[in-house]
């Protein structure tokens, strides 16, 4: 194999896939990121047996090949190379050579037959989707995922598609984000599949802000063609909890704010919060609301936010990570927060999003 290219088209692929990489991995190959000429492009893969990820780039091809190098120690060299114009070629014994003008690097690879092969999605019916649309939907919904790993159907977001409607659903546990937006195409096919947070972060991190992409579901694995920008996953296997039974009806105790205020309020409160003393407290009285928190040898904040608030005088209790991560990825001025009880959950409905919360015990 031989091609010639830049520094900065090689490491922005290399980028790309590596992030996959699980570092010391049991299998050494794993830790490799796999390099192929393909037409006039080079194809660049990187897997942890759970999620792959491929990526085309321009090169100039001399020679057709192919073969595995270690991807820190590549990402490394091709970072701190001088020059722009890069040529790399490869050797018998899986040896690597990478030159510029003033500089050459050896480095051993291995061969291509040692990688895993990705799954092939043949004859599968493909979804369409707005790539912008899916971007800012998964900034509504991933935060809530959870973390525990012995809840894993939970570690994960489920993805439903039925008819003409996307929904996006995703749970710890003590928070529920949920999303339907309407497709602009109909499709047969209908899609019931639980998506790790790991491909949701590749995804995200890939995802443009125009064009669209390719769904293709296979048997409990997914892929997303971005382009030039490949994502396969496994898929988690379980039952995702029925979320429908558990969204509180309409309720017309609802505090108007603006959403930046209450944001840098909560922020600023959340400073005091420990481990033992997380709740921040917020009392409604008409047409205001004080945020406050007070930590036992920390100390105490208050604040007040002029609101739209009709209903009772009342306090109640949130976590204030669970109020900061959905302010800051909503875009509207002003959010609804609907809040009945002191022991029942907060919730924020904005067009097609519904946003679930449990309260906090005041101690």
């Amino acid at each position: 194999m031989k091609f010639k290219t830049t520094k900065e088209v090689l490491l922005t692929g290399i980028q790309t896939v590596q992030n996959v990489i699980t570092p010391k991995s049991a299998l050494p190959i794993l830790s490799n990121i796999l390099i192929e000429t393909h037409t006039n492009q080079l194809k660049l893969t990187a897997t942890d047996l759970d999620i792959g990820i491929t990526c085309l780039i321009p090169v100039d091809i001399q020679e057709p090949g192919s073969i595995t190098v270690p991807a820190k120690r590549f990402s490394d060299i091709i970072r701190e190379l001088p020059g722009e114009e890069v040529n790399l070629s490869t050797k018998k014994n899986n040896l690597v050579i990478i030159e510029t003008d003033t500089c050459q690097f050896k480095i051993m690879g291995l061969s291509k037959e040692e990688f895993p092969k990705l799954p092939e999605f043949k004859d599968k019916e493909v979804v369409k989707l707005d790539q912008g649309v899916l971007k800012a939907i998964l900034n509504l919904t991933s935060f809530a995922v959870s973390f525990d790993e012995t809840r894993y159907v939970l570690n994960g977001i489920l993805f439903k598609i039925d008819k003409n409607t996307l929904t996006l659903v995703a749970t710890d546990g003590k928070r529920l984000a949920i999303v339907d937006k309407k497709l602009t195409q109909e499709t047969d096919k209908a899609v019931n599949m639980i998506v790790p947070i790991k491909t949701i972060h590749e995804l995200n991190r890939n995802l443009r802000e125009d064009g669209e992409l390719s769904l293709i579901l296979g048997n409990n694995q997914v892929l997303f063609d971005l382009g030039p920008i490949v994502v396969i996953s496994r898929l988690i296997e379980g039952e995702f909890p029925d979320y429908r039974q558990v969204i509180p009806a309409v309720s017309e105790s609802k505090v108007v704010v603006d959403r930046e205020q209450f944001l840098l309020a909560v922020k600023r409160a959340a400073l005091l919060a420990t481990p033992d003393y997380q709740a921040v407290k917020l009392e409604m009285f008409k047409d205001r609301m004080v945020v406050s928190k007070s930590t036992p040898d920390i100390g105490e904040s208050r604040e007040e936010l002029n609101v739209e608030y009709h209903g009772k005088e009342m306090a109640i209790g949130f976590n204030p990570v669970y109020i900061i991560d959905v302010l800051k990825n909503l875009s509207e001025e002003r959010v609804g927060f609907e809040v009945s009880d002191s022991e029942k959950p907060g919730v924020i409905r904005v067009d097609g999003y519904t946003y679930i919360v449990l309260p906090m015990r005041l101690s």
